[in-house]
């Protein structure tokens, strides 16, 4: 645990940098709970932030609102932070439906999910950090405030293995299994253990790597790390290591039977409850149910829904809330939430969703009064949870400013850039050419300014207000033999986070979107931002939103925001006059140090190689290797690939062989 922060950067605070980082240290150090760094867009927050971190040195949570800017925001702590353990917490599901039943049309909806097993890989990385060392950053989505496994029992329930250590390999196999991993003869992912002859070889649910566990007799003799994909030896002769569970959530046998009588014993009292108000249905429904699911935990250990009796499984009383991913933080962390004027009306408004439809579940029969505990933090458990905390905005709302006695603002950017200039055109354009009127969209307008941008090779974003607004503008736009593409929340997380590198890398030149692209989004190339029916007044297109929006243009010298408009709102106005009033101080500081605004340069990093497995990336690798072999001869190339596939099968080598199946797939698509 003697790991500490070291901050690795080509660059020195500068701007309003110095003072902002000084200011927050003197804060944390004088017990200040709550801080607010007011940073305009491109001013360096999140450096400032992590300058404050290697200065406390604390463990630290960084909560942001969605899946995109988190992935974002753990690439730049890990840049600042090489040498540390900085990591990615965010819900592992695709797709989630939740259980839900609608009383007016008597319709049941069942739980439908989608596991992205990469990111729960990653979701175990970061609680086996915060359990094994000091130096860790967590990076997470509201995801942080919902139900997870008890820490104690996680760390506790862990296996240590090492060399010299007796055991028989039934025995060895029995204990994977007792901690939750799977046993298969097929590729090994995170979490499963195959077992052939003398050697096991075990992939723990943290990392892709292979762990390989030679056996003589009762003895285990000898421990190698090795490559998942090469089978090269990365760490010859290991001593021992610890192999934490495959699951968050970990139950001893002991717990477990005491778990199962509580559960009947509450179903016994609800079925009870039922029979005196004459609700029969519900009675046999919510019978059948539990009965159900009790045969299956005690036959197998789990069942569909199980987390809905988690408080019984905890211990926990009625009402308790449940253990989160901050049950894994010490006592002494720092907490630091990004785009706090949505990241904390967000974390407040998860617990009264949750609690009415479980209430509606259990007023009907579907599940016992005890899945009501299986919820989110309200936003009073979360304060009392985190530890010190910094509120990093543009726009901050009104919780911070009532309870933050520092607010640091921070105007003056390192790059000497100002915030853009804006242009107000009119929705519908009018101009008379003699006796007829010609019209003139804002669409026809932004394509022609777009145009312009793009033939220099800039990047443009569009903002609209409706999903299907951007969807209909990017095709429209294609239609118009310009680049694009839309980005909104049907968009799956991984697709989201590499539809922005794309735009990044220019295989795109416009980008279109709703709300997602207000918060956090570092796309330096924007030169252009057109704000379509930005005079209608709402919550996309209120104060603090239109401020935000123009804030993406403000990580290059020539970028400006076009608004749409037939009338200047009172939205509008508080948005400009701020911008304007931001930009005199930005020119005035300029003048004064001499300094030459300059476009932020930034490397393009995709985090989506992280959280892609490691099989896609070998299958990518050997594509490329054999992209100028198979030019030539591509029947040829084939018939060797089918041959190595066939001869790695013969021996037993299922990994190798499924990693050439997939690249004789994509291959043969291509003929």
């Amino acid at each position: 645990m003697q790991n500490k922060f070291k901050l690795k950067s080509e660059f020195e605070p500068a701007g309003d940098q110095p003072g902002a980082i000084k200011s927050l240290v003197e804060g944390l150090k004088e017990g200040e709970k709550h801080q607010t760094l007011l940073g305009v867009t491109g001013s360096g927050k999140t450096f400032t932030v992590a300058n404050v971190i290697e200065k406390v040195q604390k463990p630290t949570l960084v909560l942001a609102h969605n899946k995109t800017l988190a992935a974002q925001l753990a690439q730049e702590y890990r840049e600042f932070f090489p040498d540390a353990a900085v990591h990615y917490f965010v819900s592992y599901y695709d797709y989630y439906q939740p259980e839900a039943y609608l009383p007016v049309t008597d319709t049941y909806i069942e739980k439908e999910t989608q596991i992205n097993e990469e990111i729960d890989r990653l979701r175990h990385a970061a609680t086996q950090a915060l359990l094994t060392r000091k130096d860790v950053i967590i990076v997470a989505s509201v995801s942080a405030i919902y139900g997870l496994g008890n820490p104690e029992e996680y760390e506790k329930v862990n296996l240590k293995i090492e060399t010299g250590m007796k055991i028989t390999r039934a025995d060895f196999i029995r204990k994977l299994i007792g901690i939750y991993f799977e046993r298969t003869n097929a590729d090994l992912t995170p979490g499963k253990f195959r077992a052939m002859g003398n050697v096991v070889e075990i992939m723990p649910v943290n990392e892709k790597v292979i762990y390989r566990i030679d056996l003589e007799g009762s003895t285990i003799t000898e421990i190698n790390k090795i490559d998942a994909i090469s089978r090269m030896i990365l760490e010859a002769n290991i001593k021992s290591f610890f192999l934490f569970p495959a699951k968050h959530f970990v139950t001893p046998e002991d717990e477990k039977k005491r778990a199962t009588a509580d559960i009947k014993a509450e179903l016994t009292k609800q079925l009870a409850n039922f029979k005196r108000a004459g609700k029969v249905l519900e009675h046999e429904r919510l019978k059948r149910r539990t009965n159900y699911d009790l045969a299956l935990i005690k036959e197998i250990g789990y069942t569909n829904g199980i987390e809905n009796y988690s408080r019984h499984f905890d211990g926990r009383e009625e009402g308790e809330p449940p253990y989160t991913l901050l049950s894994y933080f010490p006592k002494d962390f720092l907490t630091v939430i990004d785009e706090s004027h949505v990241t904390v009306p967000q974390l407040g408004g998860m617990y009264a969703g949750d609690r009415s439809r479980k209430k509606t579940l259990v007023e009907f029969g579907f599940r016992l009064p005890s899945a009501v505990d299986n919820r989110p933090l309200n936003f009073e458990e979360f304060e009392e949870r985190v530890g010190q905390s910094i509120y990093t905005s543009a726009t901050p709302g009104v919780y911070e400013g009532e309870n933050s006695k520092n607010i640091v603002e921070q105007v003056i950017r390192p790059t000497g850039l100002l915030d853009p200039e804006i242009d107000v055109r009119p929705v519908v354009e009018s101009k008379h050419r003699g006796r007829t009127s010609v019209y003139k969209g804002q669409v026809q307008d932004f394509i022609e300014e777009t145009e312009k941008v793009v033939k220099k090779g800039g990047r443009v974003i569009a903002t609209t207000l409706t999903k299907k607004m951007a969807e209909d503008l990017s095709e429209y736009l294609k239609e118009k033999k310009i680049k694009a593409e839309y980005l909104h929340s049907d968009v799956k997380t991984i697709d989201r986070i590499e539809i922005l590198t794309e735009f990044r890398k220019g295989k795109f030149d416009v980008l279109v979107g709703v709300n997602l692209l207000r918060e956090g989004l570092d796309l330096p190339e924007v030169v252009l931002i057109g704000i379509l029916d930005a005079d209608k007044e709402g919550f996309l297109r209120s104060e603090t939103s239109l401020i935000q929006t123009i804030g993406r243009a403000a990580r290059n010298v020539e970028g400006r925001v076009i608004l749409y408009a037939d009338k200047i709102t009172n939205s509008m106005e508080k948005a400009m006059s701020e911008t304007n009033r931001r930009r005199k101080l930005q020119i005035a500081y300029n003048k004064k140090h001499n300094i030459t605004p300059k476009t932020i340069i930034k490397a393009i990093k995709d985090i989506t190689e992280q959280m892609r497995t490691e099989h896609e990336q070998s299958v990518a690798t050997l594509l490329t290797i054999d992209k100028e072999l198979y030019k030539k001869n591509p029947k040829k190339l084939i018939a060797q690939k089918e041959k190595a596939m066939e001869g790695a099968v013969k021996i037993l080598d299922f990994e190798t062989a499924a990693i050439i199946r997939d690249e004789i797939k994509v291959l043969t698509q291509k003929k």
